[in-house]
């Protein structure tokens, strides 16, 4: 005879086998349509971070171009005019060259957030879910 509780429903030990087989079949659909939800998440995190390092990285092509142009009114102004020009040249080509050196490190910072480019957190939860399931289901 089933035992109901005081929800009226059965205790999971008193279910038809059925009934769990069903209900665990629903589970698993609701926690795969979940993990892919946490790894479409991750991934568009991932995404972000990757193309803001690489606009970094951009950044940093674009003032060392600048350098290397400063570099060249540097050497110019030297062979032409007196010290104090090539000077304050010199001091600029300077300046521009630790800008890019700068925008380079923290453009590689952002890329090294962002590599593998694969959903980590998703894979270890999916491992996990796997190995409580395996092992409920050995009981």
């Amino acid at each position: 005879m089933a035992t109901v509780n005081p929800q009226g429903d059965r205790s999971d030990t008193e279910q038809p086998v059925g009934e769990l087989v069903q209900r665990a079949s629903q589970q698993l659909s609701q926690l795969v349509r979940d993990e892919m939800r946490l790894a479409q998440a991750e991934m568009a995190r991932k995404g972000r971070q990757f193309g803001f390092g690489s606009g970094l990285f951009g950044g940093a092509g674009l003032v060392g171009a600048l350098a290397l142009q400063a570099l060249a009114a540097t050497v110019i102004a030297t062979l032409a005019l007196t010290l104090p020009v090539w000077a304050s040249a010199l001091i600029v080509t300077g300046a521009l060259a630790v800008i890019a050196v700068a925008l380079a490190v923290a453009a590689k910072r952002q890329i090294s957030k962002a590599t593998p480019p694969v959903p980590e957190q998703t894979i270890g939860s999916v491992k996990a879910d796997a190995a409580e399931i395996r092992e409920k289901a050995h009981r």
